[in-house]
């Protein structure tokens, strides 16, 4: 039987079981972060994912449309898990949905909601909460290492924390929590100390944070599910890779020093979950393949910028929203012509 209208033609890919495949993708490194910093992921997760939704069915009506093919495409769910692998095990709840609300309801939804948004809603949200809320967002623990001088904390008190701010009474949160080595490495370069003198500290791997490798390695690997699915195309994560990795190589070789490697660049911080889950959002990022390579390199080049010279320890937010506004500059500019209207189409 004929369809009744065109197009015929459909993608066998839908917005809904994309983005349950890009949740499965971050399962191993979900499970890998909780083992390492505790259950503080899945309480931002929950309150983020409770709190997302509510503002999608919120804005949604406002705008008159309907809420619950929405609330059903799991694009809410994906902005809210991205959005709670940013923030530290010990983020306060209402900061977390304060996060939330402003992803879904002015990253998303004052641009026209899904497929129209400018920004990356996660990093619009997660950059949302480093400017205003510096101090909080620097709460992380060291990861639950046998030779850490350590005491992790129970799930029962990091859940008192998020919830009522409440910790143990033995406990005190400037004991509980360490910088990461990204913070280690920027501060400790501004004393006059060397790369190999801070890599001394038992935070640090074998090449970036001690438990961020592990996460990291299974970021990849979710990263590479996504490739084998074709949910994402290659351009973006390698040239993000080959932004960050190429300066941090050749200043690491110059002086290595005062220069930490690009080992350290790739398994620290959000290099890895920007790379495969982040920067390649199919709605802010750019639409050709050399659009894609120029603003994936963008991206990572940035971010190596502001983890060298600039006031915060990872530059992942900032530098996805700043290419995000490139973008259709970037598209302007790559577009490919249509046969027969390229430059040279009358001398054919």
């Amino acid at each position: 039987m004929p369809t009744e209208s065109p197009p015929y033609l459909r993608s066998p890919l839908s917005v809904p079981w994309m983005m349950r495949q890009v949740l499965y993708a971050l399962l191993p490194a979900a499970l890998a972060w909780t083992w390492y910093f505790g259950i503080g992921l899945l309480i931002n997760a929950t309150v983020a994912l409770g709190f997302a939704l509510l503002t999608e069915a919120a804005a949604l009506r406002l705008r008159g449309r309907p809420w619950r093919p929405a609330i059903g495409d799991y694009s809410a769910a994906v902005t809210a898990v991205l959005l709670a692998f940013c923030l530290p095990p010990l983020t306060p709840w209402w900061i977390t949905a304060a996060g939330a609300v402003f992803a879904i309801g002015v990253g998303k939804h004052l641009f026209g909601g899904l497929g129209h948004n400018l920004f990356n809603p996660a990093m619009a949200g997660y950059a949302m909460l480093l400017v205003s809320f510096p101090e909080q967002l620097t709460n992380w623990l060291p990861p639950r290492m046998g030779d850490l001088d350590y005491q992790p904390l129970s799930a029962l008190a990091t859940l008192s924390y998020s919830l009522l701010g409440r910790l143990p009474d033995a406990a005190d949160l400037d004991a509980l929590t360490r910088a990461t080595p990204l913070d280690l490495i920027k501060t400790g370069l501004r004393e006059a100390l060397t790369v190999d003198e801070l890599r001394a500290s038992p935070l640090f791997g074998d090449f970036g944070g001690r438990g961020w490798e592990w996460i990291g390695n299974y970021i990849a690997l979710g990263g590479f599910w996504l490739l084998y699915q074709r949910i994402i195309r290659w351009q973006i994560p390698v040239a993000v890779l080959a932004g960050l990795l190429l300066p941090a190589g050749l200043f690491w070789l110059l002086d290595s020093a005062v220069h930490a490697g690009p080992g350290f660049h790739l398994f620290s911080g959000g290099a890895l979950l920007c790379a495969f889950f982040i920067a390649t959002d199919p709605v802010s990022a750019a639409m050709s393949d050399r659009g894609r390579l120029i603003y994936g390199a963008g991206i990572g080049l940035l971010i190596y910028v502001m983890r060298n010279w600039g006031s915060y320890p990872d530059g992942v937010a900032f530098a996805v929203l700043l290419m995000n506004a490139a973008v259709p500059l970037i598209d302007r500019l790559t577009r490919p012509s249509a046969y027969g209207h390229g430059q040279d189409a009358g001398h054919r």
